[in-house]
């Protein structure tokens, strides 16, 4: 069983080395919802958050999905 936790930091840490994410991206956050679905939630430093489901992902999944999710949210 994958530690997407584990994955969550790694991949946050790989973020911020980027110039898109250096200063923006504070931490990913992966939890289970009320509806029993995984959630990441991705904290900005302006403030603002937004969640990524990521319920059933593998970890290369569960990259791909909150990389494609900030990538397309043009509020970051």
């Amino acid at each position: 069983m994958e530690d997407l936790q584990r994955v969550c930091t790694v991949l946050c840490a790989a973020l911020q080395e980027t110039d898109a994410y250096h200063y923006g991206l504070l931490y990913l956050d992966v939890r289970m919802n009320g509806a029993g679905q995984e959630i990441v939630t991705a904290f900005m430093g302006n403030g603002t958050h937004k969640e990524i489901n990521v319920t059933g992902d593998s970890g290369i999944a569960l990259m791909r999905d909150v990389v494609e999710a900030l990538w397309r949210d043009t509020r970051w």
